[in-house]
């Protein structure tokens, strides 16, 4: 039989899209759930798990590869029972598997290839498999008959170094040992291990591979604002500088590629994933309101361009999951690359000259698979352009700006790269997050639509995925999927947000009725912190141990930004519940968060916010009053994280108050235009002036005296 005759497997009615690619493949594939475990059991075969994404270059190499290879499709079908996950749709299997498979090979990433026992605890494992022997790595189709052949004649062996594994990876995963009284101190160390890793030349942490690591940017930048190291700053907008400047992020059409495959960031892969695109939007907004660079808002207004056309439903709300890298595997990245020939054909001749020094476009670029292609980053500024064709820097601006449009317009009748429509709770609650601090930042009409979008996309998820007894599901629309921690936390600040905008008492409900249920159902109340999954959820089957998430990897640790939410929840109730539930998550890892350093930045934004307490505005004036229009603008300008602006007027019915501001309030005149600062037990005396708001919101007491 060949692979175009074949009939279509079980998974061409999934949710996913990319099981649903799959679903022609010659495998009898099943969607992980206990069917395939009975079937396992019954028939006395190991399981081959696939865990991958849509948007994974190499998961659709070893489809193709390996899993439309009719001769080893025979042998997975007569030797395993097959099962593929989609690692976006079910972070919680993806996550257990990672742990387990990176113990036994030393690395862990997508495609994830495990063999399970019929339970489904793994014994061996990889990632991408070739399909034969090559570069000294076994091929996929030697691996899979020595797999069946240790099943059949080494099961003993096998079921003793699975059950060693599961026991191995269940400690490691809640952290046992880890408890320690909370320390301040761990944010010194952390930005000690983030400065050792700054690459002082090129912006960012490490070395090749580069990823952006949006959580470290934001403590760099919290941090400064509270010591004004300056070369805290100097490391934060460096790198936001050079990412933006470099091939990882789209030049032509906004927004950011996940990672960088070298040291300058100029050679992605290719793929745009939403949750990188939200943190890094926050991260160009925090920035800019920082050192006021336009540079820095002009990125952030890119991205909001791109996600605006392109990642979001902008006629219901909803932001979409991710955009593949590659349209076939036979390129890479070719919608988003240049030849000279290509540039050239779409550009006068004036304007080519100007962009290939611009964009360092040549006959030879860096792409391995196509030498001719090139990947477009700045290379030099409109000044050295002009010094080096003798001209002035305006005849240079003016084509540059021209040239980018002709440049877009020509790509876009490309084949474009898919995009997973697929809305994930978590991920869009981020977005609304980074949309309402965009609104917030930049003000204006675009200001307005980013909080109208973001309203939106939140009244959506209340509607949809949204219960009294459960909290947020995993996805809009579709097939139920139980949430996650992270689905609850970023939902709870994206409510916090969104009540902070509005002053709407029904996000403020639902966001303390979420943050509620995220204790009882996911908080581990003896041992502090909280687990991925809920205490009452269906059994996952397989490696089905406890999981506390700790390390920022890739979206912001879900355990620190619990933390944060239950100091925010705090700052509004006044109940001492939350901040003690925040304190034990801290100390739940506060024994290990400093050897994790960047790794675990969102932790040292937590005990910062811990530790110095929220700062809260409140602005007052009646809603027409240009006095208080200037202050309110004044505390956005402000880069303070987790700090609320609340704009009272005399129609405002309900507040949300607690500890001095709570009693503050009540004695300032609503309709005349005032501001008030607090954090903790302590308020500021309250001031009509714009410029001394600033100066309190960055300097504190010392900053009001000395304005």
């Amino acid at each position: 039989m060949t692979l175009t005759d074949h009939p279509e497997n079980r998974l061409k009615d999934s949710a996913s899209p990319y099981l649903r690619s799959a679903s022609h493949q010659p495998i009898d594939w099943h969607e992980w759930g206990d069917a395939a475990f009975a079937r396992a059991k019954a028939e006395d075969k190991p399981i081959l798990l696939d865990i991958g994404a849509v948007w994974c270059h190499w998961c659709h190499v070893i489809d193709r590869e390996s899993y439309e290879n009719v001769e080893i499709a025979k042998i997975i079908n007569e030797h395993f029972v097959p099962v593929k996950v989609d690692r976006d749709e079910r972070p919680d299997v993806d996550s257990r598997y990672q742990s387990a498979i990176s113990a036994i090979s030393g690395q862990g990433g997508w495609p994830l290839t495990g063999f399970l026992l019929s339970d489904g605890k793994p014994f061996f494992g990889g990632t991408y498999f070739p399909p034969d022997d090559q570069m000294g790595r076994p091929g996929f189709r030697r691996v899979l008959l020595a797999v069946a052949d240790s099943y059949r004649d080494k099961r003993a062996e096998l079921e003793r170094a699975a059950n060693s594994l599961a026991d191995a990876v269940s400690q490691a995963e809640i952290f046992a040992g880890a408890r320690a009284n909370f320390d301040l101190g761990v944010v010194e160390e952390q930005i000690s291990s983030i400065t050792k890793l700054f690459d002082i030349k090129n912006g960012g942490f490490g070395r090749a591979p580069k990823f952006p690591h949006a959580s470290a940017i934001d403590l760099l930048l919290e941090r400064y604002q509270q010591t004004k190291e300056k070369h805290l700053l100097a490391m934060a907008e460096t790198t936001l500088e050079k990412m933006a400047g470099g091939g990882v992020y789209d030049q032509l059409g906004g927004g950011f590629h996940r990672y960088s495959v070298d040291e300058r960031w100029l050679v992605p892969h290719f793929e745009k994933m939403s949750y990188d695109n939200s943190e890094l939007l926050k991260n160009y907004l925090h920035g800019y309101q920082v050192t006021q660079n336009p540079f820095l808002r002009e990125t952030a207004e890119s991205i909001l361009g791109w996600v605006n056309e392109d990642l979001s439903d902008q006629h219901n709300g909803g932001f979409y999951a991710s955009q593949d890298a590659d349209v076939s595997l036979d390129d890479d990245g070719d919608y988003f690359t240049w030849s000279l020939d290509e540039l050239r054909a779409a550009l006068l001749p004036e304007e080519a000259r100007i962009m290939e020094l611009y964009y360092d476009v040549e006959a030879h670029g860096e792409m391995h698979h196509d030498p001719a292609k090139n990947v477009l980053w700045i290379a030099r500024d409109a000044a050295g352009i002009a010094e080096q064709l003798g001209l002035d820097e305006a005849t240079v601006r003016i084509p540059i700006a021209k040239a980018k449009g002709k440049l877009l317009a020509a790509r876009k009748p490309r084949p474009t790269p898919f995009i997973d429509k697929t809305m994930y709770a978590s991920w869009n609650a981020m977005f609304v997050s980074a949309y309402l601090t965009a609104a917030r930042v930049l003000g204006g009409s675009l200001g307005s639509d980013c909080r109208a979008f973001a309203l939106k996309t939140l009244d959506r998820m209340l509607k949809e995925v949204w219960s009294e007894s459960r909290g947020f599901g995993h996805r809009i629309g579709g097939p139920a999927l139980e949430g996650s921690l992270d689905d609850q936390v970023f939902g709870v600040l994206a409510l916090l947000d969104a009540y902070e905008a509005t002053l709407d008492p029904r996000y403020f409900a639902a966001a303390q009725k979420t943050m509620d249920l995220a204790v009882v159902r996911y908080g581990d109340a003896e041992g502090g912190g909280f687990f991925d999954r809920p205490s009452d959820a269906a059994p996952m089957g397989g490696l089905d141990v406890r999981r506390k998430p700790f390390q920022d990897s890739p979206t912001p640790s879900a355990n620190s930004v619990a933390a944060i939410a239950l100091v925010r929840m705090h700052a509004f109730t006044g109940d001492d519940r939350y901040r003690a539930f925040a304190k034990k998550t801290l100390e739940a890892f506060a024994g290990i968060a400093p050897q994790y350093g960047l790794f675990a930045a969102t932790y040292g934004l937590a005990a910062t916010l811990f530790a110095h307490h929220p700062v809260q505005v409140v602005i007052t004036g009646d809603s027409n009053d240009p006095a208080a229009q200037a202050l309110e603008a004044a505390a956005h300008r402000v880069y303070r994280f987790g700090k609320s602006v609340l704009r009272v007027t005399g129609e405002t019915s309900q507040l949300h108050l607690a500890g001095a501001l709570k009693e503050t309030l009540p004695h300032l005149p609503a309709n005349k235009a005032l501001a008030v600062v607090c954090s903790g037990n302590t308020c500021f005396p309250p001031t009509s002036d714009p410029k001394q708001l600033i100066a309190l919101l960055e300097n504190g007491a010392t900053g009001a005296a000395t304005s």
